[in-house]
Parts: structure tokens; sequence; C-alpha cells
């Protein structure tokens, strides 16, 4: 029943999804973790760009921002992001469209986290002399970041799912496989339940050891 299997790397695909989504998750987190600092932040320019970036992005489809990362970055622009070939550059700007979009999300995340933080501490913290930047990333993020573990975990299952739309630039990950294993096999149902399969193997460890994480790490209150 599985014979049809032989002529396709499943395997390969599904690395290519996790190799799309651990380096999105970081650079998501990062760029997400600066916006949330400038929406927090005392400076009205950077508060109003971080607003305007969350506000916007989160409303423009993924599918969008990954076509323009090919069509506009890559073909019109010519921007390879250091690399030379046409698969290389496409997974880069996969990569590149999936972080621009997913850290909308994250910012938010770890901004629900930082409101749960009590304002004493902050006001505690600046009294005895830190600056905001120090009692940001001293005080306040550790223990936002412990709160934002289960709305992060969120985003990170989402995320793993969004890779998917990479194969609108073909990158060759799950969703292109299953498109090209669609085409040339009379096994539809087979194929969907082999690619769910597989997705739910990502998601479904990845929900179960955060949410733990989230239990164990919350700050008590």
């Amino acid at each position: 029943m599985f014979d049809f299997l032989d002529g396709y790397d499943v395997l390969g695909a599904f690395w290519t999804t996790v190799q799309l989504t651990l380096l999105s998750a970081v650079g998501s987190l990062v760029w997400g973790t600066l916006l949330a600092a400038m929406r927090v932040g005392p400076v009205p320019l950077m508060r109003g760009f971080g607003t305007a970036y969350v506000n916007i992005v989160r409303n423009i489809p993924l599918t969008v921002i990954i076509l323009f990362s090919s069509l506009g970055l890559y073909q019109t622009l010519n921007i390879t992001l250091a690399a030379k070939d046409t698969d290389t550059i496409n997974f880069r700007l996969a990569v590149l469209g999936l972080i621009v979009y997913t850290s909308a999300f994250v910012c938010e995340a770890i901004r629900s986290g930082i409101n749960t933080v009590p304002v004493g501490q902050a006001e505690a913290a600046r009294a005895i002399g830190l600056s905001f930047s120090q009692v940001l990333f001293v005080v306040v993020l550790p223990q936002a970041f412990r709160a934002a573990v289960g709305p992060l975990t969120n985003v990170l299952i989402a995320l793993t799912k969004n890779t998917t739309v990479a194969a609108a630039i073909g990158v060759a990950e799950a969703a292109l496989l299953m498109k090209d294993m669609v085409e040339k096999e009379a096994q539809l149902l087979l194929i969907s339940a082999i690619i769910a399969f597989g997705f739910c193997c990502l998601t479904l460890p990845t929900g179960l050891i955060l949410g733990w994480v989230g239990k164990k790490v919350a700050v008590k209150r």
C-alpha cells in the first residue's frame, strides 16, 4: 500500500519544514521581542512604529508576504540574501517572510506577558537608579517570558503549519511534496493522511512539552 512512497523523499520534505520552523522561530522571537520593547517603551516614535507594524502585518495574508518576498525582493529588486542557487534563495526568502509575519504575533504574546508583571516591580527598579532598558531586560522580560510560554507555544504551532505557504514559491517542504504526489499518484486520501500524520508528529509533542514547561516556569503570584 505504501510502495508508491519509494520515489519520494518524505523525510527530506519534513526536514525542510523543521528547518523553516526553527529558523523562523528564532528570528521571530528576536524581532518580536524588540517590537514588544518598542510598544512598551517611553519613546513615542518607537511605540508608534511597533503598534503600526503589528496592526498592519497581522492583517496581511501570509501568502501575500511570501509571494512578495520572491516576486518583489528577488525577481524585482534582485535581493538574494547572499545565496547563489534558486532553491537556497527561495528558502531564505521564505524564512524572512515567516519572520516578518510571525514576529507580530510573538510581539503580542510577549506584551501580554509583560502586562502580568506587577507595575510596582518596575517602579522599584527605577527607584534604585536602573534605566528603562535595564528594567525591561533584567526585571520585566524574564518574568514576561515565563508568563508567555503558553501563548508562544500556540504561535510556534501555528508557525509550523504556516510553513506550508512556502510551497507557493517552490520551497521543497511537505506541502509542495504533497502537491507533487497528488498530481502523480491516485492515492489522495492516503497521501493526505501521511502528510497530516507528519504534521501531528511535529506539533503535538511541541504542545505537550512546552505546555509542561509553561506550568513549571509559571510565576506564582
